[in-house]
This record gives structure tokens, C-alpha cells and sequence, in this order.
């Protein structure tokens, strides 16, 4: 039987501790256990977060092992090798596969029923890995994609024009990397359409403006981690937000990482596009519109991911 309040987080570096403590203060688990290679650094992790629940709602907290995961509703992995200054995500495939594929076969053994959210980098390469490996049905196996560049976006946008970035509606995806895009053209402010609303706000080189912009959020991983070596916080509130909408059976359209089947003619590739996300993971595909660009680039991005899912399958062994 599932625990819908229980949580299990695998990895307990920066990302994974960070999202642990986003999740704490949330309140929607009851129960959230903490796993590591370095079983040390899982219990001070937990130990560390614990001691700020007198300030928070209940839940228990603890490190623990892969039998501990057996009825959690979700799995979330942060496992794997970071990013450094000079890899891309792509860069990390070869280290993170190897180490997914010690993960993985740990959870499937175990015949676990809740979700996995796979948040490693590069995550559409590792969610395809994951899904491939654990033999889970697909709605059941999702990456957080590009939830985090897409808040990147509304932020910037909102920004620029000097508006709450929440009544900003737009998507960035494709692969969470080097090849994501921007879906300007259904991109709006409250239901006006973008550039109609930055000519409202006094802006009228759009074009220029959505370059600098999209630069911006392709290129925030890479700023960041060459300020302070590692991203987190921003990624640990994206992973509560995807939680929330599972337990919580929100239904909330996410841009996350999922199995596409013929849209935009994508097969047999994880990449992100919005979909709706609830109690059973991802329910749909929302097949928003793009223009002819926008279609090319998405074609270019899931081409790219698929060629590096032939490369795992030959190099790796994932079937």
C-alpha cells in the first residue's frame, strides 16, 4: 500500500537536501526519509532539518535505506555527479547513467507503486533511463524538466514589463539544456498576448528583448554556478511544486519530462512539454501551439535527446 504522505529522497547533496527542506516547510508529507550513498551524510542532512521542525508542521524525518522506501508515493532521486563549471548537462551523461543504473534496479526489486521524480541532471536523458530500467508504467515516471527554466521565464518577463511574474503565462521547453526553447508565440500576460502587453509597458523591440531574455534563463545554470559552484534553492521549490500537484491531485499543467507518443511527431523520447500532473502522474500531454520555428527547433531538441538515448542503449546497456 501506497503512503500518500510519505516521501523518500535519494541523494542528499545540495540539490537533495535542499528540496527536502522546501518539502518540510510545505507540510504535505507526513513522513520523508533520506538516502545516500554516504549514510553519514543523509543523517546529518536529516538530523540538520529536523531540528527546525518545532517552527514547522509535523512530520518524521530519518535516514534511512532502500527497504525504507517500499510505500512512499513518491521517489525522488537528486543522485549523481554534479555539474562543473566548465561541463554541460550533457557533459554529466556517461558519470549519471552508471550510477542510475545501481539506483534504479534498487526500487524495481522492491516493487514500489508510487511515483519517481527524477531531478538529476541531465534529467530527459536520465528520466528515459529510469523509465527504461524500473519498468514502471510511463505516467508513473517524470522529470522536472523544465519547470524551473520555465520560472526562470516568468520571472524575467515579469521583470521586464514590472508585473507579478504569476499572472505571466508562458512555457519554456524541449530538452532541460543547451537546445530548450521558448514558446513565445502563445506566451501572454493574463490572457493578453505578449507583445501587446509589453507596448502597453512602453516596450516595442520585442524581438531583442525575447533574445536577451531567452539567453538569460538558457545560460542561469551555468551564471550561477560559476558565482557560488551549485544551483539549488531554485530547484528545490520546482520539486515541491511538483510534488504539491500530485499529492494534492492538482491537476496543474507543468512543463516536466515525460514519454512522448506523436506529438509534434516526437516518439520514444523524454522531453518536456507542458502536461497535466495529478494523483496519477502524468495524465496528459498538452499540445499547446507553436509556430513553424518554434516546431523546428522542438523537432531539433527531441532529435538530439533521442540520438543520446541511442548512445545509452549501445554504450550503457539501458534496454
Amino acid at each position: 500500500m501506497v503512503n500518500i504522505r510519505k516521501a523518500a529522497m535519494i541523494g542528499c547533496g545540495f540539490v537533495g537536501s535542499s528540496s527536502a527542506f522546501a518539502l518540510m516547510q510545505s507540510g504535505i508529507f507526513s513522513e520523508m526519509v533520506m538516502i545516500d550513498v554516504n549514510r553519514e551524510k543523509a543523517e546529518g542532512e536529516a538530523m540538520d532539518i529536523a531540528h527546525g521542525l518545532p517552527f514547522a508542521r509535523p512530520i518524521r524525518l530519518y535516514a534511512g535505506t532502500y527497504d525504507d522506501i517500499v510505500d512512499a508515493a513518491i521517489i525522488i532521486i537528486t543522485a549523481g555527479a554534479s555539474q562543473k563549471p566548465d561541463e554541460t548537462r550533457l557533459d554529466l551523461i556517461h558519470k549519471n547513467v552508471e550510477i542510475y543504473k545501481t539506483i534504479i534496479p534498487e526500487i524495481a526489486k522492491r516493487n514500489c507503486e508510487g511515483m519517481l521524480l527524477i531531478v538529476s541532471n541531465p534529467v530527459d536523458i536520465l528520466t528515459y533511463t529510469a523509465l527504461k530500467l524500473s519498468g514502471f508504467p510511463e505516467n508513473r515516471v517524470l522529470g522536472s524538466g523544465t519547470v524551473l527554466d520555465t520560472a526562470r521565464l516568468k520571472y524575467l518577463i515579469g521583470e521586464h514589463l514590472k508585473v507579478d511574474n504569476r499572472s505571466v503565462h508562458a512555457f519554456i521547453i524541449g530538452e532541460h539544456g543547451d537546445s530548450e526553447l521558448a514558446a513565445w508565440s502563445n506566451a501572454n500576460v493574463s490572457g493578453v498576448r505578449l507583445d501587446a502587453f509589453c507596448e502597453m509597458r512602453g516596450h516595442y523591440f520585442h524581438e531583442e528583448s525575447e533574445d536577451k531574455i531567452y539567453e538569460e534563463v538558457k545560460n542561469s545554470a551555468y551564471e550561477i554556478i560559476q558565482r557560488k559552484q551549485a544551483t539549488y534553492y531554485g530547484i528545490a521549490m520546482a520539486v515541491k511544486r511538483i510534488c504539491e500537484c500530485i499529492i494534492r491531485n492538482e491537476q496543474s499543467i507543468l512543463p516536466v519530462s515525460s514519454m512522448m507518443h506523436g506529438i509534434y511527431g516526437m516518439e520514444d523520447v523524454v522531453i518536456s512539454m507542458p502536461a497535466i500532473v495529478g494523483k496519477d502522474g502524468v495524465e496528459a500531454v498538452v499540445p499547446i501551439e507553436l509556430d513553424e520555428e518554434e516546431q523546428e527547433q522542438l523537432k531539433k531538441s527531441a532529435t538530439l535527446l533521442k540520438e543520446l538515448n541511442t548512445m545509452i542503449k549501445t554504450e550503457h546497456g539501458v534496454k
